[in-house]
């Protein structure tokens, strides 16, 4: 008897990105500011981070598709939301002067790598959801104070239209919860 292979009919074709419908303004700074940058660091990859969020989304993903796919699907679109969140930060902290190592810095001088224990992976899928639209808030909470600091309106002009789809996504995530 030959082995039979388990399969998860879950068909991701397609996904797009769960996103406002809205224009990015352009990626660009007033000027180099390195304090900026490490600003944008934590939000790249500090323990709230869309580093952490794309991460603990396919993890959430992964854990629902074979039993919950339309959920799935949703999940990794916000996913992949989450990751073009990433490349946008990454590039403002490259153009202030900063790198984009997954280490968070700082103002104390401090500096800490990315880690998965960053995580919340709860067993259940309402658990999961409501940790995830935890982290959605505290991003935006972590988003508006940081804007408050940084006195470039070019930086500032993209933080506000990532935190619009954040918004976006924890509607999304409230309606997912309703159907769990």
């Amino acid at each position: 008897m030959e082995n039979e292979c388990l399969a998860n009919n879950c068909n991701f074709a397609g996904i797009r990105p769960a996103m406002a419908d809205l224009p990015y303004p352009p990626i660009q700074v007033t000027a180099r500011n390195q304090a900026y940058a490490n600003l944008l660091s934590i939000d790249y990859c500090g323990s709230v981070s869309e580093l952490s969020a794309i991460t603990q989304y396919i993890n959430n993903e992964n854990r629902l598709s074979s039993s919950k796919c339309s959920l799935a699907k949703t999940i990794l679109g916000i996913a992949i939301a989450e990751m073009m969140h990433l490349q946008k930060l990454g590039e403002l902290v490259f153009l202030l002067g900063g790198d984009v190592s997954f280490t968070a810095k700082y103002q104390n001088g401090g500096a800490k790598p990315w880690t998965p224990a960053y995580l919340s992976t709860p067993d259940s899928a309402r658990k999961m959801i409501i940790a995830d639209i935890e982290a959605e808030k505290a991003a935006i909470k972590q988003y508006r104070v940081h804007m408050q600091m940084i006195k470039d309106n070019c930086v500032n002009a993209v933080l506000d239209r990532i935190i619009k789809d954040e918004e976006y996504h924890i509607m999304l995530l409230q309606v997912l919860l309703k159907e769990v």
